[in-house]
């Protein structure tokens, strides 16, 4: 029994002294391996190659992103174009290919937000190249569509300026067809009266301002006006100074009035026949000069009657030693000669009673029944206030007589419209 312990009690001591021996050879073995790694050199980390290969990934990642981008446009306007005309089968493939590509940036966007950018893109250079060139073939697409829409819209344009041309011409046949029957229907006899009326209340006033200005220039010229109405006016006694003028708006009436009972003035034209049907064309030639100046109209149409009509009259009615007192040369009188418009405020002045003159004269011939008549009474004719109207007070004498006539009256089918008269 004792023989038995203490074989017992030997083996244990030897497990242990067996233990403690390993735990001394294992420590010894892990400060070997330590030592081994301290004197190991570690190598050292690169980090502009990672953050060059960060910025690689990204660029790659971007570019596939703007190239899925690319698709899903593409692939709107392939779907635009299959709605018209309706073709149901493009619709669906174009359909299909918008939501893969909305599904593709969806896993870009959780890519993105989850860190995970570089997980599937393992040749950034590559990648990139690819996405680059799968966005351009889908602008390529993109403008061959756009190319086709402009075609379509471009041959639907040129049908529709062929029909509208065709309107145009239904049109102006309708038009044509209107104008012969209103030419045909229309008295020109339903021009009012009043309007010729306004027309002649405008030319009176403008006549005045002309002889006004006319004056004041003479004045300025050390003229003697009561010499220049005498001359005019040679046997009439004026009761009062300013009565002057009245002798001064009768020259200017007389000149700018002379033949107008003519048709043309008395001036011939290219394209006007006195001999044919005129109120029509006098009629559209009151319309054109209404609404424009002189000088606008003259610039419009050199050639035309009113612009001869104009220089005719400034010939007849300005003398050359007058406007040569007047200005001190001829310089107005010679453009005129050259059928040019002199931009002074005299020649302005008396454009503007031309073209007034020539829009009554086109008014009155413009009615096609009732050709105007303009009459003057001689001096010493016994005053009626049915052809005449005064333009000074009567005198105390029972029987006043008109010395000279300032405005002429005219006659217009039926109707008389008074001429105004200087009485003594």
């Amino acid at each position: 029994m004792d023989s038995l312990n203490q074989s017992t009690l030997t083996s244990n001591k030897t497990t242990r002294l067996s233990r403690t021996f390993a735990k001394v050879l294992h420590i010894q073995k892990l400060k070997s391996t330590e030592k081994v790694k301290r004197d190991k050199p570690i190598p050292a980390v690169n980090h502009q190659d990672e953050k060059l290969q960060t910025t690689k990934t990204m660029d790659a990642f971007v570019a596939k992103l703007f190239a899925t981008i690319s698709s899903v446009k593409a692939a709107y306007a392939q779907l635009q174009v299959a709605q018209s005309p309706y073709h149901p089968e493009r619709i669906q493939s174009a359909d299909q290919v918008m939501v893969s590509e909305l599904k593709k940036l969806s896993e870009f966007k959780q890519l993105f937000l989850k860190k995970h950018v570089g997980d599937d893109i393992n040749d950034p250079e590559t990648i990139q190249l690819l996405a680059e060139i799968q966005e351009q073939n889908n602008l390529v697409q993109m403008y061959d569509i756009a190319v086709k829409k402009l075609d379509c819209q471009s041959k639907l344009k040129d049908s529709e300026i062929i029909f509208l041309n065709e309107k145009l011409n239904e049109t102006h046949e309708e038009n044509k067809m209107i104008e012969r029957r209103l030419h045909e229907k229309i008295d020109f006899s339903v021009i009012k009266l009043n309007n010729f009326l306004l027309i002649l209340q405008q030319t009176t006033r403008s006549i005045k301002g002309f002889v006004k200005f006319m004056m004041t220039q003479m004045e300025d010229a050390s003229w003697d006006l009561n010499a220049a109405a005498r001359a005019i006016q040679p046997d009439v006694v004026f009761r009062e100074a300013a009565h002057e003028s009245f002798a001064f708006e009768s020259f200017v009436c007389g000149v700018m009035f002379g033949g107008f009972n003519d048709p043309g003035f008395s001036i011939t034209a290219n394209g006007f026949d006195p001999d044919s049907p005129c109120s029509r064309f006098f009629f559209d030639s009151f319309m054109e000069l209404k609404s424009l100046k002189a000088r606008e109209y003259v610039a419009w149409k050199p050639n035309s009657m009113f612009a001869r009509f104009c220089w005719l009259k400034y010939l007849n009615l300005v003398h050359p030693i007058m406007e040569f007192n007047l200005f001190g040369n001829l310089n107005q009188r010679n453009l005129v000669s050259d059928g040019k418009f002199p931009e002074t405020e005299f020649f302005v002045a008396f454009a503007d009673v031309a073209r007034r003159v020539w829009l009554l004269h086109c008014l009155a011939f413009a009615f096609e029944s009732h050709k105007p008549f303009v009459f003057r009474v001689g001096p010493g004719s016994r005053f009626t206030e049915v052809y005449m109207e005064s333009v000074n007070e009567e005198p105390p004498d029972s029987l006043p007589k008109a010395r000279f006539t300032v405005v002429p009256g005219f006659k217009v089918g039926g109707t008389v419209i008074q001429c105004q008269v200087y009485l003594s």
